[in-house]
C-alpha cells in the first residue's frame, strides 16, 4: 500500500475512534494552539493504531515510505494524526540518517508542529535518538537556537535531552542554554530548564557553575526547572545566588 493511501486509512480510523471530549478537553493543555483539533482517542489507542500500521507495512516500507506517510499526516490539524505519523517513523529508528534532520526542522519551521506535544514528540522520538546515534550533529542545535521560529528554538533544547542525559553533547547543551536564556517565551524557558536539569544528572558541579555564573541573566522559570534534582537546601541557595540585583531591590 502506498503511504498516501495508508495515511488516508489512518485518518479514517482516527475519525472512527473519535470520542466526545466529555469531562476531558485536550485543548486546555495547548495554550495558544488555536488551530489544533483533537479526536480525543487517547494515547493508548493512538499508539495501538501506529503499531498496527507499522506491523502491517514493516516488510514493505523503508524509512522513506514511513517519512512519506508522516509527511502526509504532520500537516493535519488534529493532534492524533500528527502523532501517528511520528510514532510510525520512530519505529524505523535503526534506519534514521542525518539527511532526515532538515526535514524534521522543516516540520517545525512551517508550524506543522506548532504545539509543545508534537514538538516534544518529534524531539523525543526522532531528533533526540538521531543526535545520540550521530553525535557530530549535536552542534547544529546551536544554529537552531537562533531560529526565528519558537518551535525550532524549543527543539534545540529538547532535542539534546537524550544526549545530555547520558553525559554527551554537554558543550552544545550549555551553548544552546546560553543563547536561549534571553528568550521571553515561557515554553522556551521551561525547555531550557528541563535540558539543564538532565545535563546536571551526570555533572551536577558543572550545572551549578553555569547557574552561578549566569544566574542574573537566566529566567526564574529556567532556574527552578534546572535545580529540581539538587537537595532542598542547595535549591534555596541557588535561587538566592541566581537572583538579579534588580529583583532583590
Amino acid at each position: 500500500m502506498r503511504p498516501s493511501a495508508a495515511a488516508a486509512n489512518a485518518l479514517r480510523d482516527l475519525k472512527r475512534l473519535a470520542r466526545p471530549a466529555g469531562g476531558f478537553d485536550a485543548s486546555r493543555y495547548f495554550r495558544g494552539a488555536d488551530d489544533l483539533r483533537f479526536y480525543n482517542v487517547g494515547t493508548d489507542r493512538m499508539r495501538a493504531l501506529a503499531r498496527s500500521i507499522y506491523d502491517a507495512r514493516r516488510d514493505e516500507w523503508s524509512i522513506d515510505e514511513a517519512m512519506a506517510f508522516a509527511d502526509r499526516l504532520i500537516v493535519e490539524r488534529h493532534l492524533e494524526a500528527k502523532s501517528v505519523g511520528i510514532e510510525v517513523v520512530a519505529r524505523y529508528r535503526r534506519d534514521l540518517t542525518p539527511t532526515l534532520l532538515p526535514r524534521w526542522k522543516a516540520w517545525l519551521a512551517h508550524n506543522y508542529a506548532a504545539n509543545w506535544a508534537t514538538t516534544d514528540a518529534i524531539c523525543g522520538m526522532l531528533i533526540g535518538p538521531l543526535l545520540v546515534k550521530f553525535p557530530a550533529l549535536a552542534p547544529r542545535m546551536r544554529t537552531w537556537a537562533r531560529d526565528r521560529n519558537m518551535w525550532v528554538r524549543r527543539a534545540a533544547a529538547v532535542g539534546l535531552i537524550p544526549s545530555v542525559r547520558n553525559g554527551a553533547a554537554l558543550d552544545s547543551g550549555y551553548d544552546v542554554a546560553l543563547q536561549l536564556h534571553g528568550d521571553r517565551e515561557d515554553l522556551i524557558q521551561k525547555a531550557v530548564g528541563w535540558m539543564l536539569r538532565e545535563a546536571g544528572k551526570g555533572d551536577q558541579p558543572r550545572l551549578e557553575r553555569h547557574l552561578r555564573t549566569n544566574g542574573p541573566s537566566i529566567p526564574r522559570t529556567t532556574v527552578r526547572y534546572a535545580i529540581e534534582r539538587f537537595p532542598p537546601r542547595m535549591r534555596q541557595t541557588l535561587l538566592s545566588a541566581t537572583r538579579s540585583a534588580r529583583a532583590v531591590k
